[in-house]
């Protein structure tokens, strides 16, 4: 039975709104008419009432599976400040302790309990299935419903045993509601819901009001995350990492930087989580740093940055994860940092799962990949990811979009493509392709005999980059299709085979350059300093002072301190020290002239001294750092020294090139007498002597296979504890 109060009016009474927004009535209206109902609409659209309206205005009690604890809370306190007693929402989850459960479960028979949210696992534990079979059920919400496919960005195994459930506890209406699902992920729980017949309601997926941005991952992301949220502060946002040991890093990096933030993982205790959530949502905190874990259906309408500190594993994480800026149309900017080589990382984390599973993400990280890379409209990537089309060619709100580039012909191109993906009978993906296209002749090209095809080679010469661009604005305008049952295997269109028939114009934009050297290119040089003319001043000075005392130039000032001596403006001692890679003893021997010539530029100049933009390092625990300078004063193996503190041999050394560009004085000759021979030390230090760069990368390259990493790092540690102090 229902509510026979009009819905305009149930709105009203129950939430105070006086409209629906977008689908919100038509689904209502589907579901108090007893149908199953899939809803697919972006985060802030308004999914959560599509539900709750519903649960007030009929009998019974509304089970809502929800994927977490955290979710569960937020919705349940969020339901309580609309009615006059807590009764109304409850949730049953682990977090409950026997007293607590059995007072959730009384309110459920009394009568009182609209909405009862619970997590997959308490759906199926069989006490709590006997309970169900005892209460009067108004229907079913899945919430979060892309959790139960294998393609879905968050697949949980415990959303599949949802339907056989439901079937023992007593069929009702469903209605499942997402806001990331690929027509793939759609067909998935559709199927293992048992809702084939459901009525569909599908919102537009464009955020008009997010602003997309890619950035390359540089090894000044820190200084760069600063930057961006010193210029937004007092503003709400979130940063999400991959990992929970760079959550908490980040958080404390951003704390000493005097930006109020707080940590989020799955990792910390209940209580601790539950408080870090509620400082963000109260205000309390600008900031908060977290996995993945954080914010599905956290209501905070005024975020107004997310920041991924690491590309996401999908494109549907990512669309949701970004969605949670701007919820109340208002300004959200979506800011990634990509770098190829963490989606190395994830796919080599995938190693030891079954085979299915590793091919669809392989599958996933590629169209991540590929949006990350793309100089396409990012709007118009995402929302063809999503099997929605946008006809614009500029969104104007993407960084894509605002900094246009020119088109090239690719009419030629387009046509050897289509020729390569029917001559191998559309049964391969795009690196294959690309591949033969390009005369690549690896071993399961020869096994195939893919060599002797006419169209091997067709484009012989030709950039890979420029290749994949191809393919992928192929896609876009509907050229190709990628056949996501079988993993991504290309197949042409029948828009494509028309192509092949009567060839046109086809122009393309070629991809953004993410590349290893454009990485490096980017890492130093004033391109990374706020200032470029003072960063070229102080490059020049520090080469006239390392002249005078025959020293290479990074013995004075590396380039990253230099590049935050243009951006900060240090004009005292104690300003320099702060300076990353500066510390005290460097200031003290090298600084005055700098400082001089730093004061001097900023009054010739009328400069106004961004100091809150002087960015800080967490420092070493002091315990830590004590005990490392003890062991070496002491003369103990560093390989002990590394195992008595838990650190890898690596993350000791680490250490030590912080205690030495902190100012610090170490004396590790002994140590390395024991692994190299005088003449060996003598020309590593040699190579620094004579370089121009202190960077370790490029001395491996000069001086392996002769020397490994390892022993470079502490012949440089070595070199620059006697002459950089």
């Amino acid at each position: 039975m229902t509510n026979a109060l009009p819905l305009s009016s149930a709105l009203k009474r129950y939430f105070g709104f006086d409209s629906f927004k977008g689908n919100q009535q038509v689904i209502i209206e589907n579901l108090l008419a007893g149908h199953d109902t899939f809803v697919l609409m972006p985060t802030g659209g308004g999914k959560s009432l599509c539900y709750q309206l519903p649960a007030m205005m009929m009998e019974g009690t509304a089970i809502v599976v929800s994927p977490l604890i955290a979710l569960m809370k937020n919705q349940v306190d969020a339901m309580r400040g609309f009615c006059e007693s807590d009764c109304v929402a409850h949730f049953l989850n682990s977090s409950l302790n026997r007293a607590a459960v059995e007072q959730v479960k009384a309110d459920v028979v009394s009568g009182k309990t609209k909405l009862l949210y619970v997590a997959p696992e308490s759906l199926t534990k069989e006490d709590n299935i006997e309970f169900l079979k005892q209460v009067k059920i108004s229907f079913y919400a899945i919430d979060e419903a892309h959790c139960i496919s294998e393609w879905g960005h968050d697949f949980r195994p415990e959303y599949r045993r949802i339907r056989p459930i439901v079937n023992e506890i007593g069929a009702r209406p469903i209605i499942a509601l997402t806001a990331a699902a690929t027509p793939k992920v759609q067909h998935d729980i559709q199927k293992n819901l048992g809702m084939n017949d459901a009525s569909l309601f599908k919102s537009s997926f464009n955020r008009t009001n997010l602003f997309y941005e890619v950035r390359p991952k540089t090894k000044n992301i820190d200084r760069d995350i600063i930057r961006f949220i010193s210029q937004r502060r007092g503003k709400s946002g979130i940063i999400y990492c991959l990992s929970r040991k760079k959550v908490e890093e980040l958080a404390e990096f951003l704390k000493v930087n005097n930006i109020p933030a707080l940590p989020y993982h799955a990792g910390m205790d209940s209580a601790t989580r539950s408080a870090n959530q509620d400082a963000f949502l109260l205000e309390k905190v600008d900031v908060i740093v977290a996995t993945i874990a954080f914010g599905m259906g956290i209501d905070k309408p005024d975020v107004r940055y997310v920041i991924h500190y690491d590309m996401p594993k999908s494109l549907e994480g990512y669309y949701q994860e970004t969605g949670r800026a701007g919820r109340d149309g208002g300004e959200g900017h979506c800011l990634t940092f990509y770098a190829y080589k963490d989606l190395q990382k994830m796919e080599k984390f995938m190693q030891g799962k079954p085979v299915n599973e590793q091919e669809i993400g392989k599958q996933l990280l590629l169209e991540t990949a590929s949006y990350a890379e793309s100089s396409v409209c990012r709007r118009k990537s995402i929302l063809h990811y999503f099997g929605e089309e946008y006809a614009e060619e500029n969104c104007g709100n993407c960084d894509n979009c605002r900094d246009t580039k020119k088109k090239v012909e690719a009419k030629e191109d387009l046509l050897a493509v289509l020729d390569t993906i029917t001559a191998l009978k559309e049964k391969f993906k795009a690196d294959y392709i690309i591949d033969v296209l390009r005369g690549h002749a690896n071993a399961k090209i020869r096994d195939y005999g893919h060599d002797e095809l006419e169209v091997f080679g067709s484009c012989q010469g030709s950039d890979p980059r420029h290749l994949n661009a191809v393919l992928r604005q192929a896609i876009l305008a509907g050229y190709v299709e990628r056949d996501i049952e079988n993993y991504g295997l290309l197949r042409v269109s029948d828009e494509g085979k028309a192509f092949m028939k009567k060839p046109k114009s086809f122009k393309i934009v070629e991809d953004n350059e993410f590349d290893e050297e454009e990485e490096e290119e980017v890492k130093s040089g004033s391109g990374c300093a706020a200032d470029p003319q003072l960063y070229a001043i102080l490059v020049a000075l520090r080469k006239k002072t390392a002249a005078k005392l025959d020293l290479p130039p990074f013995v004075i000032f590396q380039e990253p301190s230099l590049e935050a001596m243009a951006t900060t403006y240090p004009v005292t001692l104690e300003e320099l020290q702060n300076i990353p890679g500066v510390g005290a003893g460097k200031a003290k021997r090298y600084g005055e002239e700098f400082l001089k010539v730093i004061k001097t530029y900023v009054e010739d100049n009328e400069i106004e001294r961004p100091e809150d933009l002087r960015v800080r390092k967490v420092p070493m625990p002091g315990n830590l750092k004590i005990s490392i300078i003890k062991s070496i004063d002491r003369k103990i193996d560093l390989r002990e020294v590394a195992s008595f503190n838990g650190l890898e041999f690596s993350q000791l050394l680490d250490n030590i090139e912080a205690i030495v560009n902190a100012g610090n004085k170490v004396n590790i000759k002994y140590f390395i007498d024991e692994v190299l021979d005088p003449d060996e030390e003598e020309e590593i230090c040699d190579y620094f002597r004579e370089s121009e760069s202190d960077d370790i990368n490029e001395a491996f390259a000069d001086l392996c296979p002769d020397y490994s990493e390892d022993e470079i790092r502490l012949v440089r540690i070595k070199f620059l504890s006697e002459y950089g102090h």
